[in-house]
Parts: structure tokens; sequence; C-alpha cells
């Protein structure tokens, strides 16, 4: 309760207007509030999620005539990064680009969009749009109360304060790992780790601390929280192999967006789609950019090849065996994304 009521406060400080509403306007004028992890952008540098979120902000101003404004809180100042989408189902912020395996707690289906090796590649990742699997991931956030505008998947690498890991028996037992997903995180303890469960934000101090011995995340984060700071090694997926590719997508609350017009949704949508490319080709682009920064800081870089690959899908299996017999729909959802990662 006083986290909300935290929140509340710094909404109306913002000019947020009545949480309840969506929007701090009338009918005709929206003002929405969109709300992110990473850190703020300095002009057109910075996590390209991050640009994602001011680029699409500017374009709907642009596109409405000022009609629909997109206020973006950038670095988790409004909503925790694992809170966003409770935080955008209760009203209190309306977009966001977000991890949808963050909110799997609620909706167990959104976990296919973080399954272990599956896609293994950014091309195989930009196949889900259009396959069934796409379509069925578009059905289920809008059952559960948020919908799609712009597509965003991250490749993930491997950092080590130790020897690089490249297949599993690079884990050590006990090596203490922390790694976004559930289903990955499983995976990591099969193959001998011990899970910290923690933000992307945190990886650094628990590194510097000896909390952590290696991390996953995307390679966007490795940069934005300086991490090539506290590793030694990184397994870069940059050879088209990775076995950790999150879904982060642009998404608006479904009550955020009952309350625009039809040519405000238009707005939105055209925005959304118009950000697509941008977001497919930074993602790949951030990959061969971090790589080199973790390179020029005197990191040892090392990529995956198939055969290491195979070693990490074979252990996969076992997990995904699980979130099909435990998740409702789960088989039918695993079958559509071999499918479309084929």
């Amino acid at each position: 309760m006083a986290a909300l009521s935290a929140s509340a406060l710094v909404l109306a400080a913002c000019g947020g207007g009545d949480s309840s509403s969506g929007s701090s306007e009338s009918a005709d004028t929206q003002t929405l509030r969109l709300s992110h992890q990473w850190p703020a952008p300095q002009g057109d540098e910075g996590d390209f999620r991050s640009l994602l979120a001011q680029r699409f902000s500017d374009a709907v101003n642009e596109k409405t005539g000022g009609s629909v404004q997109i206020d973006v809180f950038p670095n988790s100042t409004i909503s925790e990064s694992t809170e966003q989408y409770d935080a955008m189902t209760s009203g209190a912020i309306d977009l966001s680009v977000f991890p949808l395996d963050y909110a799997s707690g609620q909706v167990p289906e959104f976990s296919i969009t973080l399954m272990p090796t599956l896609p293994r590649s950014h091309a195989e990742a930009q196949q889900w749009q259009t396959a069934e699997i796409g379509k069925r991931i578009e059905e289920i956030t809008e059952e559960n109360g948020v919908k799609i505008l712009t597509w965003v998947w991250n490749a993930g690498a491997i950092g080590s304060k130790g020897d690089p890991i490249v297949v599993p028996d690079d884990i050590s037992s006990g090596m203490k790992m922390r790694a976004a997903g559930s289903y990955v995180e499983e995976m990591l303890k099969n193959a001998g780790a011990g899970i910290s469960s923690l933000p992307s934000s945190e990886i650094y101090s628990a590194m510097q601390t000896g909390v952590l011995d290696a991390a996953v995340t995307s390679t966007g984060s490795f940069d934005s929280y300086n991490l090539q700071e506290q590793v030694s090694s990184y397994t870069s997926p940059t050879k088209d192999y990775t076995f950790w590719f999150m879904f982060e997508p642009l998404i608006i609350s479904t009550s955020a967006w009952e309350k625009l017009s039809p040519e405000q949704q238009t707005a939105l949508e055209e925005a959304g789609t118009e950000l697509q490319d941008f977001a497919y080709e930074a993602a790949e682009e951030d990959d061969a950019r971090v790589e080199q920064v973790f390179t020029d800081a005197g990191v040892e870089v090392v990529a995956m090849d198939e055969a290491a690959f195979s070693e990490w899908q074979t252990l996969a299996e076992d997990v995904w065996a699980d979130f099909a017999q435990n998740v409702e729909g789960g088989d039918e959802l695993l079958e559509l994304a071999k499918e479309a990662s084929n």
C-alpha cells in the first residue's frame, strides 16, 4: 500500500492525473505514461530500447498534432522493472517496453517468450511475428490486458568473473548465476548453477560484492549497466547462437487503448509499425557494438558455435517438457515456437 501511495505521489508531481483514467486530459486530448527500466538516452545515443520509447513518444505527438502526448519515465523511476505489467493493468502507467516473461507469474503462457534455445538467432526471433506463434502471443497479451505496438527481441550474452561459459560443462557446481526467466534458471540449475534472481540493474553490485559469479542478460543491458567493469569473460551472441532470447515489446494497456479515438489508435499503430525495422536492426547492431565495448575493455570475448548450442538445446528439452505439462496450452505454444524457430 505504501508503494502504491508513493507511485501516486510521483505521478501527481509529474502531472499524471487520475491513475484510474489512464490519462490526465479530456477524451479528445490524452497524456499517457510510458515507463521502462533502462537509462534515459543522451540524444541519439543510449540503450536502443530507451531510444525506441522516446522515438515512439515523439512520433505519436507529431502524428496526433499533440492530441496524444506520451511522457516517458526511464530507469524504473515510477515503476520497478518487474512490476510494470501490474502497474499497467491497474492504470498506474499506460505503456511500457516490457519483457513479457517478467509477468509470467500472473500469465504463465508469457514464459514461451523466454524459453531457452527458442529462438536461437535474430532471424529466427523475427520469424515469430508473422508465424502462428506470433498470432497466439498477440491473442494472449490482449486477453490479459495489454496490446503489442512494436515487436522487440533481445539476444542474451553470458558474462563471467572467471573463464568463459560456452557449453553446460563450463558451469562449475554451485556457481552463482543470474538469468532472467524461470525456465532459463531451471536449465542452468540442471547444469549445476546456483541461481540468484535479481533485476539486471543489480548485476553490477552483485558481482562487485561476490553475490554473483556469472550472469545472463541482454547485450544492451551488459553495456547499459557497465558490466565490462566486472566480468573477465563474455560469451557474445554475434555468431547467431545463444540460448537466451527475450521478447521485450512496446505495449499499451488495453484500458488506455480503449480510451483513445479511432484516429488516435491509428496514429499509435502507425508509429509502432514505423519503428519495427529500427527495433530489429538496432537489436542486432547492439550485439556487435557491445562485443566491441567488451573487447576494448580487455574482456575475453568468445562465441558459441552450433555444436555448443546443441548441448544447451539438449539440456533445454527437459524444461520445455515442464512448460508443456504445467502451463495450460503450453504444449501447443511449444510446438508453435518450434515451428517458427526452424
